[in-house]
């Protein structure tokens, strides 16, 4: 168990970076999965990688600037984690490395191999050379070194060869930039001539290095040339200015330029690379003792096997579920029928997430509707959330777009969409600086008869086609017209934060998200102490608020059973007698992220559900605006209650947490069933009852 001093709490606590690395061991335990079929294990491999690039780029430069801002004995504390940090992350990627190469004897028992440029007969020669020479050499641009010129500012997104070229005997250093944004990764060559029933992959930077001299050919009288891969990780924090005459467009735009030259994070290398080589690139990057300089395998980049191509049968790679239909919507002649008739809730990918567009098109159309207003955070690259929206322009529509410029690693995409929507004729607005809009909001004014009325959806994920399919999320459509008016609100609050609104039904951050939030817990607390039903269950990505984490802690020692279903990083430390020993908590990771926020209290027998955009941080319900939605309709608290039942009961994919951080799989007791909660839900939602299972039911506990 981590006891953190940085937080100002007496209770055990779990620092929130150890945490997530915890989280991304998870997902390593997938990759090692062999119950997973290959195909998708190495593509584990990739999520792992891809997750690992944004803590660097991410949370390891906000303890980096924090060591370098710090008091002299906070500093010491701070190198500490990042020491920490550095060894678990060098362990993980050992563990890496184990599991790519028990993957790849995996695939040539499948008969896939994936060589490198020594593994070449003549026929795979000749189709090498001429790739390079048609694809692959157009698209290069060797960078010489020399003392006497500024380092090449690195793309923190490629990956490089560093190359180190004997010239009389006499050691020259030169970069490339491997081109895997114009060029795939893995590139299918013909099998060898005395085994055409293969499949071969080769990766494009192991070509690069097969045909290595013929880059420099004409240029330099090369005796021999090496090539090694390396990797650099940036600080991706923007720096906004605080001019006054610059917009906050104009300053996110300047800020995107910066953040291609931020202070490097994580420098990687191959750890054959030769020491003359790593210590002039080291020095030539001025990486200092805050860094994590990282020694690796050959390949870096590891990310792109999130898109690994599978030459095999379509069993080596996780076959997807199907959509399930919502008989409330197909049954209706529009979808505002459905919505007048009752509210609808929405679980992606379960469900499709087609019905939110079918929204947006027929608002676009229906001559009723007068307005539209939606916050967007991420949306997909060819959006039809966007063309839906633009057709409502057209056909003579109000339609008013938040978009968040500050939403990370998408924000040139959004500076994109924002520009696209202007000119479509979308009032567009920016929110606040410094209060990101993370609230998933549409709202329809729509004349029927002789009144106006609200349509509206609160969800949990972002308008986004692509992630919808892999995400899992709820949505709420609603014709309730309180909750319609209090939607309103938070869009009036997003352009005029100065205006002060109440809220009866929605918690709003930063208004009272958090107040409300720790009122349920402390209700809960009370009802223990009067032997009433009490229970709470949170479901969430991230966990680490201290006072939330502080008032659970109060909750379990008042006797109120508590259970965590967090994905990622969770600084509570369940179990701890004394202290939390009525808290449970678990995370699962299987073929969808799981992404809801989900509250629920039992309140003497009255539960209490909402769903939320706020996981439980400190930015989430203080510095953005995130809305918090009960759920009031019967069926629908009970499709929430049945879900997380099942999701509590999942003895494949659920790893539990504790002061150890060992991930263990949750066990299964006895010949009970076995259960894998996504696809048991999918039955569920399928046939409309659940599986069978143990009931789990909250029994209040005497303090």
């Amino acid at each position: 168990m981590v006891k953190m001093s940085f937080q100002e709490t007496d209770y055990p606590w779990v620092d929130k970076e150890l945490s997530w690395l915890s989280f991304n061991e998870r997902v390593l335990q997938e990759a090692a999965n062999p119950s997973v079929p290959i195909i998708q294990r190495i593509r584990y491999l990739g999520i792992f990688s891809n997750n690992l690039d944004e803590f660097f780029r991410v949370r390891v430069a906000e303890v980096r600037r924090l060591a370098a801002f710090a008091t002299p004995s906070m500093q010491e504390k701070y190198s500490a984690l990042l020491e920490e940090i550095k060894q678990r992350v060098l362990k993980s990627q050992r563990r890496f490395e184990q599991i790519y190469q028990e993957s790849l004897k995996e695939l040539r028992r499948r008969k896939i191999y994936l060589v490198n440029e020594q593994n070449l007969d003549e026929t795979q020669t000749a189709y090498v050379r001429n790739y390079f020479a048609k694809h692959i050499e157009p698209e290069l641009a060797p960078i010489i070194l020399d003392d006497n010129y500024p380092m090449p500012e690195l793309n923190e997104l490629s990956i490089y060869l560093a190359v180190r070229i004997n010239l009389d005997h006499k050691p020259r250093y030169a970069l490339l930039e491997v081109p895997t944004a114009r060029l795939k990764r893995f590139i299918r060559i013909p099998a060898r001539e005395d085994n055409k029933k293969v499949k071969v992959i080769i990766a494009l930077e192991n070509i690069i290095r097969f045909c290595l001299l013929d880059v420099f050919r004409g240029i330099f009288d090369v005796d021999s040339a090496e090539a090694y891969t390396i990797k650099l990780t940036r600080d991706a924090e923007l720096e906004l200015g605080d001019e006054l005459t610059e917009s906050f467009f104009e300053r996110i735009s300047q800020s995107l330029k910066q953040r291609k030259k931020g202070d490097p994070v994580r420098f990687v290398y191959d750890s054959e690379m030769p020491n003359d080589l790593l210590d002039y690139l080291t020095k030539r990057l001025g990486l200092g003792r805050f860094d994590s300089v990282i020694p690796g395998g050959r390949y870096h980049n590891s990310k792109d096997f999130m898109s690994f191509p599978n030459l095999g049968p379509t069993y080596l790679e996780m076959q997807s579920l199907s959509t399930i239909p919502v008989p409330e919507i197909e049954q209706e002649r529009n979808i505002f029928e459905a919505i007048s008739k009752r509210d609808i809730l929405l679980y992606f990918p379960y469900h499709d997430f087609s019905y939110i567009t079918d929204l947006l098109r027929t608002a676009a159309i229906d001559p009723g509707v007068k307005s539209i207003k939606m916050s967007l955070y991420r949306v997909a690259s060819n959006s039809n959330v966007v063309d839906a929206l633009l057709n409502a322009v057209a056909n003579h529509k109000q339609v008013s777009v938040v978009v968040e410029l500050q939403a990370r690693f998408d924000e040139e995409a959004n500076i994109a969409l924002s520009q696209r929507l202007t000119e479509g004729g979308v009032h567009v607005v920016f929110g606040v600086p410094g209060l990101k809009v993370h609230s998933k909001l549409i709202h329809i004014t729509r004349t029927e008869g002789n009144r106006q009325v609200f349509y509206s959806h609160v969800g949990t994920g972002n308008f986004n086609e692509k992630t919808s399919r892999v995400y899992t999320d709820f949505s709420l459509l609603t014709k309730d017209q309180e909750l319609g008016d209090e939607i309103s609100k938070v869009f009036d609050f997003i352009q005029y934060t100065y205006r002060r609104h109440e809220f009866k039904h929605l918690s709003v951050s930063p208004i009272n998200n958090r107040s409300r939030l720790i009122e349920s817990i402390d209700r809960e607390i009370h009802h223990a102490h009067k032997g009433k039903n009490c229970g709470i269950t949170l479901k969430c990505n991230n966990l680490v608020d201290v006072e939330v984490v502080n008032r659970l802690y109060a909750a379990s020692q008042a006797g109120v059973p508590v259970r965590l279903i967090v994905r990622g990083m969770c600084s509570l430390v369940p179990g701890v007698k004394g202290v939390s020993e009525n808290i449970e908590a678990i995370s699962i990771v299987d073929r969808y992220l799981e992404h809801p926020r989900v509250y629920v209290f039992r309140n003497a027998g009255k539960p209490l559900y909402y769903i939320s955009s706020a996981d439980l941080m400190t930015r989430n319900l203080d510095y953005r605006v995130e809305v918090t939605c009960p759920i009031y309709d019967r069926q629908h608290q009970k499709t929430i209650q049945k879900i997380l039942d099942i999701q509590w009961a999942d003895n494949c994919k659920a790893r539990v947490l504790n002061a150890s951080q060992s991930n263990d799989l949750r066990p299964r007791k006895g010949k009970s069933a076995i259960i894998r909660s996504q696809e048991q839900i999918h039955k569920y939602l399928l046939k409309g009852k659940a599986p069978r299972m143990a009931k789990l039911r909250y029994r209040p506990i005497k303090p």
